[in-house]
């Protein structure tokens, strides 16, 4: 059952993503004080006194046509939310008063016939206390004065929310998803077009510029008839060609979106003839840091001719300790080739990262391993007396040996080995905790 939508709206700078952030409780968009920030939407579910609705962000825009590609399909994408909204916050500067573009958005959601709440924002400055008389004139009936960065009056905006949705009985609770999948890589690899193709609809702005993407997009989708979160992200570049401070935001906020995911899929770009430093660094921390899935999509394969590809091939055997360890599949976004692999690949990463083991299968499988082959600290023998899993997605075995500090990075790469040949896990990480046997007291 779709959900009660609320969209905000407004031109640029207003303080829509501000009042957003106020009122989400797990989403957060990108602010920073320099028009057009968000670009994409971003959404979250809102519950208020018993009652639950979907708020979307769009992006500041003007809503008249432009000739800037990215400004153009932002505001395409934010008319057509407005179009399919239940109900609309129609965010204005109260410092500024109503401008030429406020009217210009107020005809338009009276041309469509949209119920709007107009929120006057920044209303704890002397000036906009001043304005405020202004704003009767954009047309609509409910006018709330906020402060999106003090939280002055979102209580009586959510609560004129409440008050506008239809009251259903028996009303279905959308279920949760079961996991999270984010999608990863440097600018303009092809994330959005991904995205887009795996929700079969326009859901992130494309186009070939380097972060036009500028925040996580999440969307739910159904596989399997189970709910999973697909997580679009700005495109990661090295530190020292990050030279804007909103980029720095965009970075981190991609990263925080692979830290909070379950699976990653990391994108790269095949028509190259070698993976950039960048590039592994990403895939080991996600896989040995963040201790998450990882597939790897080598996307642009329409681009591929045999030379790139036995160069690329050649060039990926030197990380072949690591690449054997995880998922890896030839993409392209714009043929769609393969791209219909993906989803039951990432069934099957999720399958064996939550999987779980008993506790006898892995104390025989590990104690047997060290009787074929013992492992020595110096001359002492090195011992486990028991392996018990502690928690799935990721797989986590707790050993209790003699000394712990003698199962370092090779003894456990040794029992991960062991695993890893007897079932099969390839695309997840498997993360150890070892604690030394109590000694009894004498």
């Amino acid at each position: 059952m779709k959900s009660f939508e609320v969209v905000i709206v407004g031109r640029a700078n207003v303080g829509k993503s501000t009042l957003f952030n106020r009122l989400s409780t797990r989403v957060k968009s990108l602010t920073f004080e320099h028009a057009g920030v968000t670009r994409d939407f971003i959404k979250d579910d809102v519950c208020w006194k018993d009652s639950c609705f979907t708020l979307v962000d769009t992006g500041g825009v003007s809503f008249k046509k432009t000739d800037d590609i990215i400004l153009e399909k932002t505001r395409q994408l934010a008319e057509s939310l407005v179009k399919d909204a239940d109900l609309v916050i129609f965010v204005c500067d109260g410092k500024a008063g109503v401008l030429p573009e406020d009217m210009a958005i107020a005809k338009m959601l009276h041309r469509l016939d949209k119920k709007t709440i107009v929120a006057i924002n920044k209303i704890d400055t002397k000036l906009a206390q001043e304005n405020v008389y202004e704003f009767p004139k954009l047309g609509f009936s409910t006018i709330i004065e906020v402060s999106a960065q003090h939280a002055h009056g979102t209580g009586e905006l959510l609560d004129s929310i409440v008050q506008e949705q239809p009251k259903k009985k028996n009303e279905i609770v959308e279920e949760r998803p079961r996991y999270s999948v984010v999608l990863l890589g440097k600018p303009n690899v092809g994330k959005s077009s991904l995205l887009n193709q795996l929700l079969k609809r326009d859901r992130a702005i494309v186009a070939d510029i380097p972060g036009t993407t500028r925040e996580p997009l999440a969307e739910k989708i159904a596989f399997y008839k189970e709910n999973i979160q697909l997580v679009d992200t700005p495109g990661i570049r090295r530190k020292r060609s990050v030279n804007e401070p909103i980029e720095t935001l965009m970075v981190k906020s991609a990263l925080r979106a692979a830290e909070d995911a379950d699976i990653v899929l990391l994108l790269i770009d095949g028509s190259q003839e070698s993976l950039v430093d960048q590039e592994i660094k990403l895939a080991f921390y996600a896989f040995t840091e963040l201790y998450k899935g990882l597939i790897l999509l080598f996307n642009k394969q329409d681009l591929v001719d045999d030379t790139t590809k036995e160069q690329l091939e050649k060039d990926l055997k030197k990380y072949d300790f690591f690449l054997k360890k995880v998922a890896r599949l030839n993409i392209s976004c714009k043929t769609g080739a393969n791209v219909g692999k993906i989803m039951p690949l990432v069934h099957k990463i999720w399958e064996r990262y939550s999987k779980e083991f008993s506790d006898e299968e892995l104390n025989l499988l590990f104690k047997d391993a060290l009787r074929t082959k013992p492992l020595y600290h110096k001359t002492v023998l090195l011992r486990i007396y028991s392996v018990k899993q502690v928690r799935t997605s990721p797989i986590t075995l707790r050993l209790v040996v003699n000394q712990a500090h003698w199962f370092g990075p090779s003894q456990l790469a040794f029992f991960e080995n062991i695993l890893r040949k007897k079932f099969d896990l390839i695309g997840v990480p498997i993360r150890f905790i070892v604690r030394s046997k109590k000694q009894k007291k004498k």
